[in-house]
């Protein structure tokens, strides 16, 4: 018996190693059949382990008083001083106001705007029309930021933009919608959705094209029409895609567009337009006080991890559809 035993737990300890040397074989044929493929990731896994993954170590700045000489690693600790001030600060508030406000306006308008446009352009029968419908809303997803804010800017111009001067000429008086707090979130969230509602289009009609036909064929059997169609058999077949996205989305609610939202402020709108990205900025990084820009940002990126978190393990119970 106690032969027997040892033999069998000498068994068992061979095993990993057995089954080490097949995964490496594995591998080792997979690499020689496919190196092509792997030489291909190679380039954005560099980036991401670069760019993304090795300056995670250097966090550790926003517990520490940040000095050249020394280095960050040599600065001496302070703990959690940096995240205090951010707390204790009057602007503190209103700056996670104004971000979230921002981010959950964008979401719910710009989240099933896509959606919809997708399922339009799915109903087209035009092959033409549709490609050129596609084209136009796809088009503004590649305007750089500042030439973005340039068309907002001359657009919503007070003396010479075009709205102002149509409003003019109907016998309104002119509006400076840049200089309005109140209105500068609606111009921010519509200007994006305009800009990105036809990039996230195509997402949903990749979906589309993958929904079996027969599907369609039963729904024309039962006599259903467009609109039932579209609920019974079109949304099903996208909603795996739309969970993710809106996973991804509220994962970077917090995140917002720091170019864009700070080449559009000014002294009038800075009640509204003021957010956390734009704070850090002005008063971490142009002020040298890079310390407090790594607190403030290190605590905007856990708020984006518990969101996600959060909205991940909602959406696997509700939809079984989760990231992980």
């Amino acid at each position: 018996m106690e032969l027997s035993t040892l033999f069998s737990k000498s068994k068992t300890v061979r095993a990993p190693s057995n089954t080490r040397s097949e995964i490496g074989r594995f591998a080792s044929r997979s690499f020689r059949r496919h190196w092509q493929l792997y030489l291909l990731v190679i380039p954005p896994v560099l980036y991401f382990i670069i760019f993304k993954y090795l300056p995670m170590a250097n966090a550790v700045l926003a517990f520490k008083n940040y000095n050249v000489v020394k280095g960050i690693w040599g600065s001496p600790w302070v703990g959690t001083q940096y995240f205090e001030m951010f707390f204790r600060n009057p602007a503190f508030a209103t700056l996670i106001k104004n971000t979230l406000y921002i981010s959950f306006y964008q979401l719910i308008v710009g989240f099933p705007i896509p959606i919809l446009l997708a399922l339009a352009l799915n109903e087209v029968k035009s092959a033409r029309f549709k490609k050129t419908v596609q084209m136009v809303t796809y088009a503004p997803y590649f305007i750089s930021t500042v030439v973005m804010v340039s068309i907002i800017m001359l657009f919503l111009s007070p003396r010479l933009g075009i709205v102002n001067t149509i409003a003019g000429a109907l016998g309104f008086e002119a509006i400076n919608y840049l200089g309005e707090p109140g209105m500068f979130r609606t111009i921010y969230v519509l200007s994006d959705v305009w800009q990105t509602m036809g990039y996230s289009a195509v997402i949903y009609l990749a979906a589309l094209a993958g929904v079996d036909p027969s599907l369609y064929e039963a729904a024309k059997v039962d006599g259903a029409n467009r609109l039932q169609k579209i609920l019974n058999v079109d949304l099903p077949g996208i909603l795996p895609a739309a969970v993710i996205i809106l996973i991804l989305s509220v994962g970077n609610i917090m995140a917002l567009g720091f170019e864009k939202m700070y080449l559009l402020q000014n002294p009038l709108n800075l009640s509204t337009s003021e957010i956390i990205s734009t704070y850090v900025y002005k008063i971490g990084l142009l002020n040298a006080n890079y310390s407090f820009a790594t607190a403030v940002g290190l605590f905007n990126s856990l708020i984006n991890l518990v969101l996600l978190l959060v909205v991940n393990a909602v959406a696997k119970r509700a939809s079984n559809t989760s990231l992980w």
